[in-house]
């Protein structure tokens, strides 16, 4: 699972294969905490992180949706989504 982008101790990631699952999604780890986050929406559909990390991740996905998509796409196709700038 390649990690698409890092801020504020944040990490994001997005599986790639054939077989991955819809929606299209992201998942984000902060130290202990994982959760998936829809990219159409920024909500969290699994797991959690901290409020103020959750805040971050669904303001980062806001800015970036449309390459978060482009991505998902890659990653379906099985291959690497391209990295993303991260939140500052």
């Amino acid at each position: 699972m390649p990690t698409i982008s890092m801020f504020f101790g944040i990490i994001i990631r997005m599986y790639c294969g054939k077989a991955e699952h819809a929606p299209p999604h992201i998942h984000a780890y902060y130290q202990d905490f994982k959760a998936i986050f829809d990219i159409a929406s920024g909500d969290v559909t699994e797991g959690s992180l901290p409020p103020r990390q959750t805040r971050l991740v669904a303001a980062w996905i806001e800015l970036h949706r449309e390459e978060l998509i482009a991505d998902w796409e890659l990653a379906t196709r099985g291959e690497l989504p391209f990295k993303i700038e991260p939140l500052r």
